[in-house]
């Protein structure tokens, strides 16, 4: 009898293996390097995939250090998403050491990069013309990835662009209409290049593209004088950075700080930034709030 029982319970469990393995047999998992690229790749393939992001809301993808957590997301993943440009120095070593069989997109490819101080800019996101390339990207990449899924890929990505696409003829609309002297903003780090091209803004800022970077004390010095002299609409702090470099600007050059911008990452849940159309219109309403003031203001 009790092995009756026993033989039983086995067929039982076995049973129940093959009813619950094909719930999980296509369940694609998707890992993207940060949180605005994660967004992006939620937006693209809605309940189709499972989306881990390795570097989250508000934290610094230029000097993060991968978890063990991280490295496990990586070697389970079947598909694998990066900025690329130099953004992600962690990644390479990350992905290599998984051991992961997942296939890795670069999601700017086809971008043309700008570059700062002799250096790739890889904040490309920063242009939503931009943007949308990195939507059609993924959207490529999943269509090969899930080919049965392809076309509902295709519909989410023209969809979003078409969100995109409308943001930046406002965005553009709306600084053009910005004086000559409303037009140079201060920030913590070189992260808005793409932006200030596409929209004819200038930015300013006391490190280059890497957070990692300590400006040295005369080429602060030297962003002082020519703010004292030229002036700037306004000072920014930023989400991933410490405020005390802005602050120590605005007391000695008497600009004001203007409120935060999002550079390299998205907000936590409940925040203004929880995802990339969020994130720009916050930045957008952030400058535009205190560029559009009068020179007088």
């Amino acid at each position: 009898m009790i092995m009756m029982r026993t033989i039983y319970a086995g067929l039982v469990s076995a049973s129940l293996a093959l009813f619950v393995a094909p719930a999980h047999a296509h369940d694609m998992k998707v890992v993207a390097s940060f949180s605005i690229l994660g967004d992006m790749v939620e937006q693209v393939v809605g309940d189709h995939a499972t989306v881990t992001t390795i570097v989250g809301p508000d934290a610094d993808a230029h000097v993060y250090q991968p978890s063990v957590a991280d490295a496990k997301a990586v070697a389970e993943a079947d598909v694998i998403f990066v900025n690329g440009l130099g953004f992600e120095t962690w990644s390479e070593t990350l992905i290599a050491e998984s051991g992961t069989d997942g296939t890795v997109y670069v999601a700017t490819d086809s971008i043309a990069p700008i570059e700062v101080d002799g250096e790739t800019d890889p904040h490309a996101w920063n242009s939503l013309t931009n943007g949308m390339i990195y939507v059609r990207n993924i959207a490529t990449a999943m269509s090969k990835a899930m080919p049965d899924h392809a076309d509902d890929f295709q519909a989410n990505a023209a969809a979003y662009v078409a969100k995109l696409e409308a943001l930046d003829a406002e965005t553009r609309q709306k600084l053009a209409e910005l004086p000559d002297n409303r037009r140079t903003v201060v920030t913590a780090h070189d992260a808005f290049g793409y932006l200030a091209d596409a929209y004819g803004l200038n930015f300013l800022a006391p490190v280059g593209i890497d957070t990692e970077a300590e400006p040295s004390a005369r080429d602060l010095a030297v962003l002082i004088e020519q703010l004292k002299a030229e002036g700037a609409a306004a000072l920014f702090v930023e989400n991933i950075t410490s405020p005390a470099l802005v602050q120590q600007i605005s007391d000695e050059t008497g600009i004001k700080i203007g409120g935060r911008l999002f550079s390299d990452a998205l907000s936590e849940r409940g925040g203004p930034a929880t995802s990339y159309l969020a994130m720009f219109q916050h930045n957008l309403g952030a400058l535009l709030k205190v560029l559009g003031k009068s020179a007088a203001g």
